[in-house]
């Protein structure tokens, strides 16, 4: 069995992180965990600001990366679906650790980033 290491320049982990860890990824699959099988339309509205040519890439990423998967309805017009696969919902909780982190410490950061500006601002 290979040895992946994320640290290392082209292992295939890396570019995983890269994607799961993209802003509309991860607020995909947590949409997705969080209230299930959704369609599209449904998608783009919970996700406030996604384009839809951002939101089809995410979700064919998702698909290709076998997190996601979308089923057809044989109607008119299409009615296409998507849910968590298996591999999916594995990650359900790293991803919910991760945005409630972000909810507990977003002040903290708001705090850090003016200090920083207001730092950096001084030096200019």
């Amino acid at each position: 069995m290979p040895s992946f290491d994320p640290y290392e320049r082209g292992c295939p982990s890396r570019d995983l992180l890269d994607q799961i860890g993209s802003k509309w990824a991860v607020l995909v699959l947590g949409e997705l965990g969080r209230n299930g099988t959704s369609r599209f339309g449904r998608l783009r509205q919970a996700l406030a600001g996604v384009s839809e040519k951002m939101l089809t890439q995410t979700l064919r990423t998702l698909e290709r990366d076998g997190l996601v998967s979308r089923t057809v309805y044989p109607a008119v017009p299409p009615h296409v679906e998507y849910e968590l696969t298996a591999l999916g919902q594995t990650l359900r909780e790293p991803l919910k650790a991760l945005t409630e982190w972000s909810v507990l410490h977003i002040e903290e950061v708001i705090t850090a980033r003016a200090e920083y500006d207001d730092r950096t601002e001084r030096t200019r």
